[in-house]
């Protein structure tokens, strides 16, 4: 995550919420096979960049794309319970945040609209559908490698079983 820090300008916008104690604290909750952290970075580093080539709000899309998975979960809960925060914790992420910093408009319906269409709140501006969009096609990719290692190391498992049956 570091070479993110490396754009000084990115830098900049999101300093005050990497430097927040309560933020942080997402450091140490898994999601799709990484952490909410390092989800949030990709989403608010990507969503930065791609905004800025568009010529959309790139501070309002880096400061929400942060934010938008800031919701600390509770440890040990169930499926069920994981399943419900699929589709609830846009709702809590805008609150959190809203606690923390000051945020616009702008950033709240960003935040709150990551999960369309799977959350009722639409989204109103092309920063949110940006966003909603880069958080879908990252978070797949990590979904996805995550299951790909697993695969990957079941694959070479059974190759030396085989190579030992063969024997």
């Amino acid at each position: 995550m570091k070479f993110f820090m490396k754009d000084e300008n990115y830098s900049i916008l999101v300093k005050n919420i990497l430097e927040n104690k309560e933020f942080n604290k997402i450091k140490n909750i898994e999601h799709h096979g990484t952490n909410k952290f390092e989800h949030s970075m990709r989403v608010s580093y990507y969503g930065y960049h791609i905004s800025k080539m568009l010529g959309l709000d790139y501070q309002a899309v880096a400061r929400a794309g942060l934010l938008h998975d800031f919701d600390l979960n509770k440890e040990g809960r169930n499926f069920k319970e994981k399943f419900v925060d699929t589709f609830t914790h846009p709702k809590k992420a805008v609150e959190n945040a809203s606690q923390l910093f000051s945020l616009t408009d702008m950033e709240k319906n960003i935040i709150q609209s990551h999960m369309f269409p799977f959350y009722v709140t639409l989204p109103k501006y092309a920063e949110s559908w940006l966003v909603d969009m880069v958080d879908k096609v990252i978070g797949m990719s990590e979904f996805f490698h995550k299951f790909y290692n697993y695969a990957r190391y079941a694959v070479n498992f059974y190759i030396l079983i085989l190579f030992n049956v063969v024997k």
